[in-house]
């Protein structure tokens, strides 16, 4: 058995938020451009909820990662904290 000691804070939260990106690009950006589409077709009153919804669509693969980065150093650093006191995560290499 091996234990992972510590991890790197920053490597890791931006492997993270890299992943974030693309799994916001992937999975929440085709539903948002569905949801923007069936706005758009309600008329004038769906409008402004389809030209937020652009918006929002733009900026929500850049939050998610932004807060996906600060929320895994938080919990690397978390880890890093109580792992000097309890020890690491054990895994079986071959």
């Amino acid at each position: 058995m091996a234990q992972i000691k510590s991890f790197g804070v920053l490597q890791t939260a931006k492997i993270a938020a890299i992943m974030y990106f693309v799994v916001s690009l992937i999975i929440i950006v085709p539903f948002g451009f569905i949801a923007l589409i069936t706005s758009a077709a309600r008329g004038r009153e769906g409008i402004a909820g389809a030209l937020f919804g652009g918006v929002f669509i733009f900026f929500l693969p850049i939050i998610y990662a932004a807060l996906g980065f600060v929320f895994v150093a938080i919990g690397c650093i978390f880890y890093n904290l109580v792992a000097k006191y309890v020890g690491g995560i054990e895994i079986d290499i071959e």
